[in-house]
């Protein structure tokens, strides 16, 4: 059996043990949506791309799915606070704007929390989320299943499938949903990785980018005035502070400056 929060008061059995025939297709959809992640480049898109993609294998791979999603959490905040998220319909996207957004409750934020898949198959009656659950029933969604993404001792998020029909989500559903979550995190953390090493080179380049125009400044600065390195920098600085304008774009403006000139000045 697997290990999962399932709703109180509700046979966690539900719905009826698949037959064989409804197995095998179960089964071989699965490894479709698992060869549909495996298969993800790393870098061929942003983030918010390959959570699309994981969310629509997901929605392949799990059974009794209708409509799922893949929410990240925010790293420099921390649960609660999402960071992004990617949906395959336009209803879930919906139910994650009233998770994540309204209310701050519900079974991705609650799975996230024990990490530990969540089920729920009537979320109209459910307590464990009384605002949330019951404004999805209106919505026609009774049943919920969230699977966090974790890799080794980091959880990057949750993988959410949403179905119109009470149970649709039993214990076959969830083996096959925490099987596929495995590998999905690992592509989502991947992906993680080489965006921050992304941000990281770029920042890094404007960095340099900046360095280079100080520079250039300095060494006008002193071709005019026969100031040092030092003071022709305490001049910079000076121009920065009083007009409160970053010290790179009153450099800027200087080479600039210069080059007009200079380009003034021929025949």
């Amino acid at each position: 059996m697997a290990d999962y929060d399932a709703q109180a008061g509700r046979d966690p059995r539900a719905p009826a043990e698949p037959s064989q025939h409804r197995r095998e297709s179960d089964e071989f959809d699965y490894h479709e949506g698992l060869r549909g992640v495996a298969g993800i480049v790393a870098g061929a898109g942003s983030v918010t791309e390959l959570l699309s993609a994981v969310a629509q294998f997901a929605a392949r791979a799990i059974p009794g799915v209708e409509g799922a999603g893949v929410a990240l959490i925010n790293p420099r905040v921390g649960l609660p606070s999402i960071q992004t998220w990617a949906a395959t319909a336009g209803l879930v996207n919906e139910i994650d704007i009233v998770q994540y957004r309204d209310l701050h409750e519900g079974p991705c934020l609650t799975c996230m929390h024990s990490r530990r898949p969540t089920t729920s198959g009537s979320l109209g009656s459910d307590q464990r989320w009384p605002h949330f659950g019951g404004r999805v029933a209106r919505m026609g969604v009774h049943s919920a299943l969230s699977i966090p993404l974790i890799v080794g001792d980091r959880i990057l998020g949750a993988i959410n499938a949403y179905a119109a029909n009470r149970d649709a989500f039993g214990e076959h559903a969830v083996r096959l949903g925490c099987e596929f979550a495995g590998p999905a995190a690992v592509a989502v953390y991947h992906a993680q990785l080489l965006a921050e090493a992304r941000e990281s080179a770029a920042r890094l380049q404007r960095a340099l980018d900046s360095r280079a125009v100080i520079d250039q400044a300095i060494g006008i600065i002193r071709s005019r005035s026969g100031a040092s390195g030092e003071e022709a920098f305490a001049r910079l600085t000076k121009i920065s502070q009083n007009e409160n304008v970053k010290l790179h774009i009153v450099a800027e403006r200087l080479v600039d400056e210069a080059v007009r000139r200079a380009r003034a000045q021929k025949p």
